[in-house]
């Protein structure tokens, strides 16, 4: 009879007792059944349930020397590899305080010496079998763990590629081209870090916050979309009329990303912020601002925050029919803006990680290429 394939699925008990005679006796029973390891000492045993693979079950004695079965059982439940392997005492310390010390420890059960053969294989097979449920509903979980972050995983890269779809559409019909949305967003960020720390920001300016905000800032200019070509395209200074017309940017924006809420028939965080930051961008510290004349705290943090990396960004970058100012140039005008335009807090911010900003425009400059694509758009 061919043996193998029983003793590959064999379960593996660990049979620990410093006594010899006492090991035989277990492996004698057991061994019919099951794929069985001695130990002879707590050290033994513990060096034996950490090897792969790890034994199914372990059969513990408690009074052994140097170690004793308590101390080998709680040095179990401490290791990941070996804290779900059940433990059965089996000893001859008959009294309530032995077995609940047993059990406080982590054991799953306690049989007295000298036991009951039949009894002793009964309950092997019985805490075999929950371990082997408790492993498949482990696995599962796992399983199915794994499975809802991959899924949320494709949702963020969904909504990453959404996002900078629609916020392109937007850039296409101005003068600014694709790597401003990049430059803006990590503006953000970094202004956003670094503000953390303050005292009156930190409890908003959260780890999710921030993750939010990276996420909603391409949509800062989505209403852009609603302006006729004729006025966003225009090189020269817009007339009163039209600059009203170019004002309702911010409104169209906002009024956008509510129609699409309104479709996913559920409130997104990623698209609140962004409703805030499209409407509230050109607002200014002072109250002088648009659209709604916001001032000072009123004004949502994500557009204070996209109010100084939106002016930085036009101050500083090539257009088609403009030169970049150099970056002392532009920091000059931020300074100037500090308590009338911009957030003091945020201006601060800026000078605190310049470097930071001329790092991050420097990473995604514009190059000919991108303004000769843009020339031809237009």
């Amino acid at each position: 009879m061919d043996t193998t394939h029983d003793t590959l699925i064999k379960p593996t008990l660990l049979a620990v007792d410093d006594t010899a005679d006492n090991l035989a006796l277990l492996n004698d029973l057991l061994s019919k059944q099951y794929k069985v390891k001695l130990a002879n000492s707590g050290a033994k045993a513990l060096k034996i349930a950490a090897a792969a693979p790890p034994p199914d079950l372990i059969l513990l004695d408690i009074m052994m020397p140097g170690m004793d079965g308590y101390e080998v059982c709680r040095q179990l439940k401490l290791q990941a590899a070996t804290r779900d392997i059940p433990v059965i005492f089996l000893t001859a310390c008959a009294d309530a305080e032995a077995e609940r010390a047993g059990l406080e420890a982590g054991a799953v059960d306690y049989v007295t010496k000298p036991f009951n053969p039949p009894v002793l294989l009964a309950r092997v097979k019985t805490h075999l079998a929950l371990k082997a449920q408790a492993d498949f509903l482990r696995d599962k979980s796992a399983f199915l763990e794994a499975e809802v972050d991959k899924r949320t995983r494709e949702i963020r890269a969904i909504q990453d590629v959404t996002i900078h779809t629609l916020a392109s559409l937007a850039e296409t019909r101005d003068s600014e081209t694709g790597n401003h949305i990049r430059r803006t967003q990590f503006y953000v960020k970094a202004l956003a870090r670094r503000l953390c720390e303050h005292p009156g920001l930190a409890a908003i300016l959260t780890p999710r916050y921030i993750e939010m905000l990276f996420k909603s800032a391409p949509l800062h200019d989505i209403g852009k979309v609603g302006i006729p070509d004729s006025i966003l395209l225009k090189p020269g200074r817009l007339s009163p009329e039209e600059f009203e017309i170019m004002k309702t940017h911010t409104t169209l924006g906002r009024q956008a990303i509510e129609h699409a809420e309104q479709l996913l028939g559920m409130q997104v965080d990623f698209l609140s912020m962004s409703k805030d930051i499209a409407q509230s961008h050109q607002e200014k510290w002072d109250g002088s601002g648009y659209p709604q004349q916001l001032a000072g705290d009123a004004i949502p943090l994500s557009a204070r925050l996209m109010a100084l990396a939106d002016v930085y960004d036009a101050l500083i970058s090539r257009r088609v029919y403009k030169e970049g100012m150099p970056h002392q140039q532009a920091a000059g005008i931020i300074a100037q803006g500090r308590g009338s335009h911009f957030d003091p807090d945020v201006v601060d911010a800026f000078f605190q990680i310049e470097q930071t900003f001329i790092a991050i425009a420097q990473r995604y400059l514009d190059s000919d290429r991108d303004l000769q694509a843009k020339a031809a758009q237009q």
